[in-house]
């Protein structure tokens, strides 16, 4: 009895702890169209903390982008969701591939095939990074796995990415901070020399 009553103590004590995690300030980017060069590694922060709004990024322009054409973003973010623009009720070829918990730097090139790009056009995150973090239940806070994704974007061209932050300065929930490396010139290589 006295072993579950410790226990208990060290879980109800650990889940009083403020919990630690990194913050980042929301990046502020003009776009700026990178044409067939390979660009990264680049870290970004989004602020995407709007439960009703999503927030999109286009990798041939570097940053978050507003007036879209429907095949003018790769990826959308809404809090911890992530969409990629391909597949059911998309215009792009957009699609993911997750590569594992590799060292980032490690992925020299990305797969031809094997995407998975979106099976339904309402609210649609894509499946490949649907479980990008691990949730605690005693800290209630998201923790970015360590994974690295191959990413299809909506023309065709490939970045590898990974999440490395989840939260805003003050510990908002809701600001994706994600680095990669994009290969406007089409193929597959995002190796950095």
């Amino acid at each position: 009895m006295s072993v579950l009553v410790l226990v208990a103590v060290v879980f109800v004590g650990s889940s009083l702890r403020a919990p630690e995690m990194a913050t980042y300030a929301p990046t502020n980017v003009l776009p700026v169209e990178v044409g067939a060069a390979m660009v990264g590694p680049r870290t970004v922060t989004i602020d995407a903390a709007g439960s009703e709004r999503w927030r999109f990024f286009d990798f041939s322009r570097g940053s978050v982008v507003e007036r879209l054409s429907p095949t003018g973003w790769d990826l959308a973010f809404r809090r911890f969701q992530i969409a990629v623009n391909g597949g059911a009720g998309f215009a792009g070829e957009g699609g993911a591939v997750d590569l594992g918990e590799v060292v980032f730097d490690s992925v020299r090139s990305v797969p031809v095939d094997g995407y998975v790009q979106a099976t339904t056009a309402k609210d649609s995150v894509n499946a490949a990074v649907g479980r990008w973090y691990d949730y605690s239940w005693t800290s209630h806070v998201l923790t970015p796995k360590a994974n690295v994704y191959a990413i299809r974007t909506a023309d065709g061209r490939y970045a590898k990415l990974q999440i490395v932050g989840y939260y805003c300065e003050g510990a908002v929930a809701g600001c994706p901070t994600f680095r990669y490396v994009y290969q406007g010139a089409g193929g597959t290589d995002v190796g950095v020399r």
